[in-house]
């Protein structure tokens, strides 16, 4: 048995452990045979790529330019799909994309075709209307071109009026007619957000025909109230609502009044879903809660619900010992924020103010150790320093 312990089989050795003569059943119990892995593996087959990933973008970048791009259309749409799958690569790619785009598009026909590819991209592609509205403010503002017939946002504009122009008749079309109609609208409102214009003195502002369009795709909108169109005046309110009221209003003009109006005919009248009518309802809720912008009060001014709309807003949340929440709002809010104090009293070492336990050697730190093993003892220590830390600052 000494010998047998002092004989090391080598991995993926196959020879048999020499054993003393002691009879021929001994020595065939005594041979070890490591298993002969295989594999149909091979180190000259080709990489693998999912479907539809582009190799162009293997390292996620344009260093190349446009090498070896037989045309502007077939760059700038995989650039337009690559951001699409990857958006956060925009900030360190798009000054080298407007870069190549420049050396190639050097006349009307190239231009009117750039804006063409990227109104596509925006208004088909699922979620990429805000990125294609960040697009369209980099290149309206960093491309060199600028024909007599247009430069790119006026171009884009022209694009954008040829669809606004057939508003009636989408909102009324079939189901394909009106998600490619909801598409543009959603797109316009990403645009009216994000589209800079710099006046003569330097100072930006929002395109102001773009502020008159919405308002107009809102009044067609709620004049064919069938769901899918609601749906879409929901999301261009929930996106654009704030910002075109504080527009109106410094105009002296009263239209989100008007629209929230005539969102409560809707809700009365039209035979929309139970659901919708919900929605619209939300709508209604969120503007009186000023869009849901919390403003802070006067800091020589202490809060209370008197003085403060946004009182309770900006109180924490507690909960019970079930994990059922609570705040000062709640009818019964002595009471469970007593209940809560008492049970804080289990942990006498631990201040109300948030800092950390008074440290090693106490009996609850003491415990901490116990159940939790050193890795995580060690971070929960460290979380409790920084904690400490960051009060003091």
């Amino acid at each position: 048995s000494e010998h047998l312990q002092q004989t090391r089989i080598p991995s993926g050795s196959q020879e048999k452990v020499s054993v003393p003569d002691s009879g021929a059943e001994m020595a065939e119990s005594q041979v070890a045979v490591a298993p002969l892995v295989t594999s149909k593996l091979s180190v000259k087959a080709p990489e693998f790529y999912p479907s539809g990933y582009n190799q162009n973008f293997a390292d996620s970048s344009f260093e190349d330019g446009y090498d070896g791009y037989l045309t502007l259309a077939e760059y700038v749409q995989d650039f337009l799909n690559h951001l699409a799958e990857q958006p956060g690569c925009f900030e360190t790619e798009i000054e080298q994309f407007a870069e190549t785009v420049n050396g190639w598009v050097t006349a009307h026909e190239t231009l009117q075709e750039l804006v063409e590819l990227v109104y596509q991209q925006a208004t088909s592609v699922p979620n990429f209307s805000y990125m294609g509205a960040r697009l369209c403010n980099y290149l309206s503002h960093h491309l060199t071109i600028s024909p007599q017939s247009g430069s790119f946002r006026q171009l884009l504009l022209q694009r954008c009026q040829t669809e606004y122009e057939n508003r009636d008749k989408a909102a009324k079309g079939d189901e394909t007619a009106q998600k490619q109609f909801h598409a543009f609208v959603l797109f316009l409102a990403e645009l009216y957000l994000n589209l800079e214009i710099k006046g003569t003195k330097g100072q930006v502002t929002r395109a102001e025909i773009l502020q008159e369009g919405l308002r107009e795709l809102l009044n067609v909108l709620f004049s064919n109230p069938v769901d899918n169109n609601l749906m879409c005046a929901v999301k261009l309110l929930k996106l654009t609502g704030s910002v075109l009221e504080d527009a109106w209003k410094e105009k002296g003009k009263n239209d989100m009044e008007e629209i929230i109006q005539r969102i409560e005919n809707v809700v009365l009248d039209a035979n929309c879903s139970r659901d919708v009518k919900h929605m619209l309802l939300k709508i209604v809720e969120l503007r009186s809660s000023n869009w849901g912008r919390v403003h802070e009060t006067s800091p020589h001014t202490k809060a209370t619900p008197e003085n403060d709309p946004n009182y309770f807003m900006n109180e924490p949340t507690f909960y019970t010992s079930d994990g059922v929440p609570f705040t000062a709002a709640d009818p019964d809010y002595q009471e469970k924020y007593q209940e809560l104090l008492e049970r804080e009293d289990l942990f006498p070492d631990y201040e109300e103010n948030g800092m950390a336990l008074s440290g090693p050697g106490d009996q609850y730190f003491n415990d901490l150790d116990n159940k939790m093993d050193p890795e995580i003892a060690e971070a929960y220590e460290k979380f409790c320093l920084e904690s400490e830390h960051k009060k003091k600052q």
